[in-house]
């Protein structure tokens, strides 16, 4: 026998109804971040080496320990995904992420608009500057 009754206690619910309990959650998880400054972040972007470096120790001085200079630009690499808030703090510096070398990095306003098909650490060097100041 058919019938065309529904059951409401099933738990199941619609798409529409899925999305907008998760956007729901999700906007309460959001709210403990502030929104990053898309100028400020722009600006950042532009900022010679020594600056960036400066901004990294002066922000969050474990960013600064982490750091390496890669020819101009500055990376920020992690054994592990970093917390939301540093990530935020990296985006909100001018830091983008680059999946390949699973590093953040800042162009120190030195932008290319190829992808290097080399390794920028063999062909311009590089150092840690936390290790430079502690000798």
């Amino acid at each position: 026998m058919k019938t065309t009754s529904q059951k409401t206690g099933s738990g199941l619910k619609s798409r529409s109804a899925q999305l907008s309990s998760n956007t729901a959650a999700g906007a309460e998880k959001k709210d403990n971040r502030l929104p990053i400054d898309a100028e400020a972040r722009k600006k950042n972007r532009t900022l010679p080496t020594p600056k960036v470096l400066e901004l990294l120790e002066t922000s969050k001085p474990g960013l600064f320990n982490l750091a390496e200079v890669v020819g101009k630009w500055v990376w920020v690499a992690f054994r592990e995904t970093p917390a939301p808030e540093l990530r935020q703090i990296l985006a909100q510096l001018g830091f983008h992420w680059n999946n390949t070398r699973q590093t953040w990095q800042h162009p120190c306003g030195t932008y290319r608009y190829e992808r290097a098909n080399y390794d920028p650490r063999r062909r311009y060097g590089s150092y840690f500057p936390a290790d430079s100041r502690a000798a």
